[in-house]
């Protein structure tokens, strides 16, 4: 059998690495080298202002251990993870189960005016909260008028409410995205499975529980797994909270932005942030093969 290319076919797979060669370029540099020199500079004494290179061994990791704002920062994002990715998922996935029943009047103008948050950046959508729960904002006023409490709560200064003003944000900006998805998909469901449910009696509780939700495990998965992914990155929403400090009393101190304190502060620590970053992915790859999993064995 003659497996010699002839000229033609050299000619075109040549031209097919051509065009693929920008694409792996920006691969190699801004992904693997930029991983392997971040695993590098986590070995190493980093002062950016000189350039000194000062090799230490594990000193880095062992230091992530001793760190206590490093504790307060796994503990806060943990937290956050913990609180907003269940959340967001199973509003997301009620709200979609909502909006697909034919019975509902006025539902395309409601996803559209929802949706719009997602297309809001997340800076301007953390002003619009710091405002609405500024110790004159909107959310004080209502909860003052109804009697709920009689002096303002600075919900922005005060550690224990801080942190939750950022949950209730990123899950009010993230639902209408993971609805979409959840929508999306609902599209195809057959609808002759509710009308086979129904003759049989079953209720809508029934139906979402035994038809709708089982159908859509593949969906809740990556919706489970970017949400674990946004969570555990969340950075931009905490720095302008806090305007970079994580403060107050490290309450919104998350690990994302710790790894930029010390990587862009003052002092030359770019190696225990470059540590820092490793500890974060390996925790994102091990949470999200968690929740894929457990997803997964449900289905069995």
């Amino acid at each position: 059998m003659n497996t010699k290319k002839s000229k033609r076919e050299i000619s075109e797979m040549l031209q097919g690495y051509v065009f693929i060669a920008p694409a792996i370029l920006i691969l190699l540099v801004f992904t693997i080298l930029s991983v392997l020199f971040s695993v590098y500079l986590s070995f190493n004494k980093v002062d950016l202002f000189t350039g000194e290179y000062t090799w230490n061994n594990f000193q880095n990791y062992i230091n992530i251990f001793s760190d206590p704002r490093t504790v307060i920062a796994l503990k806060n994002t943990a937290v956050f993870a913990a609180f907003v990715v269940p959340i967001q998922t199973i509003i997301s996935l009620v709200m979609a189960y909502v909006l697909a029943s034919r019975d509902v009047k006025g539902k395309k103008l409601f996803r559209m005016i929802y949706f719009l948050p997602t297309l809001t950046s997340s800076s301007a959508l953390t002003i619009i909260f710091m405002f609405l729960f500024n110790i004159n904002g909107p959310f004080n006023q209502f909860f003052m008028s109804i009697g709920l409490y009689h002096s303002p709560i600075n919900f922005l200064q005060e550690p224990q409410y801080a942190l939750k003003v950022i949950m209730a944000m990123n899950i009010w900006s993230t639902v209408p995205y993971f609805m979409t998805i959840y929508l999306a998909s609902l599209v195809d469901l057959p609808q002759s499975l509710y009308e086979a449910a129904e003759i049989d009696g079953a209720s809508a509780f029934q139906k979402f529980r035994y038809i709708t939700i089982p159908y859509l495990r593949p969906i809740t998965t990556f919706v489970l797994l970017s949400g674990i992914i946004g969570t555990f990155q969340m950075f931009d929403q905490a720095y302008i909270f806090s305007n970079g400090s994580g403060g107050p009393n490290n309450s919104t101190l998350t690990l994302s932005l710790l790894i930029y304190q010390n990587a862009f502060g003052q002092m030359p620590t770019m190696g225990f942030a470059a540590a820092l970053a490793l500890l974060l992915a390996i925790l994102i790859f091990i949470v999200s093969r968690i929740a894929e999993k457990l997803n997964s064995n449900e289905k069995r």
